[in-house]
């Protein structure tokens, strides 16, 4: 592997087509403004590396990041990847990963508007991230001890294990198919309208109208905060272990429960069981 060190590249496309290439405390900014650095490259390693210009990575083969800085600067950062680990790296610009797949981000920080959408087998640990519409129309993903905050998270995503996480979100889930969320928190306004298939394992949910118009929706021995007119017009199966300040019109399935501070039952197509222990 050819190593380079401490160079600076501003050049349009500075790095086209590399291979086999390692880059050390390398930059990518300065006057010329060049963009796509590495266009088109394979097996790069990029270590304690400044990114200050626009779609360095794009259509990128085994690409390794690490101990780098992306700038709010540079967009769009990686597109049309595959065979991606990124670690105890910052990724702070917009559109940051799109359309990868087989991507593994550890131990980084993330603020990017549009980041991760239409990308397959994402796994994600150990990350403080911030974004709108996070993960879009993604699938295979795996989310570990992930810190998000951010609206329209995880819209259209299929296929997901997510665990031990904080979710301060809105509109979070809509439309999610085969997901489950383990041992984690999730704050936000209207989450998961339209799912399918979306459970919810040792969970605590906060916000108002969670879990409407979903098919299979099913909630493990999970808390409620805040959660008025819950589950409408939904195929639910839930054991909830603290009081839900109201539910209205859950469709079918059956809800158990200490206390609902509220029942709205006004459509005859409402034939979900209610227990209350």
């Amino acid at each position: 592997m050819n190593i380079i060190e401490n160079k600076v590249f501003d050049e349009e496309r500075a790095l086209y087509e590399s291979k086999d290439l390692k880059l050390v405390n390398c930059g990518f900014h300065g006057k010329a403004d060049g963009e796509s650095a590495l266009k088109e490259s394979s097996n790069i390693i990029a270590d304690h590396c400044f990114c200050d210009l626009r779609y360095p990575f794009w259509h990128n083969h085994s690409l390794k990041i690490s101990n780098s800085e992306m700038t709010a600067n540079c967009r769009a950062a990686l597109w049309y990847s595959d065979n991606v680990i990124i670690a105890n790296t910052s990724l702070h610009g917009i559109k940051a990963v799109r359309e990868c797949e087989n991507v593994t981000i550890e131990d980084c920080d993330i603020s990017s508007p549009e980041f991760g959408w239409f990308s397959k087998k994402i796994l994600m640990s150990n990350c403080r991230a911030e974004s709108e519409y996070f993960l879009l129309r993604s699938r295979d993903i795996t989310l570990k001890n992930v810190d998000f905050k951010g609206k329209y998270s995880f819209q259209y995503i299929e296929n997901a294990v997510l665990e031990n996480c904080i979710f301060d979100t809105k509109d979070a889930f809509w439309h999610a198919k085969n997901v489950v969320v383990r041992d984690s928190v999730v704050k936000g306004e209207y989450l998961g309208w339209y799912s399918d298939n979306l459970v919810f394992d040792n969970c605590k949910i906060i916000g108002t109208q969670p879990l409407c118009y979903c098919e299979k929706l099913k909630l493990i021995n999970c808390e409620m905060e805040n959660t008025d007119l819950s589950f409408e017009k939904s195929d639910v199966t839930a054991e909830i272990l603290t009081p839900i300040d109201s539910v209205k019109n859950p469709r079918s399935g059956r809800i158990i429960a200490p206390e609902i501070g509220t029942l709205i039952r006004d459509d005859e197509e409402s034939r979900c069981e209610i227990i209350i222990r």
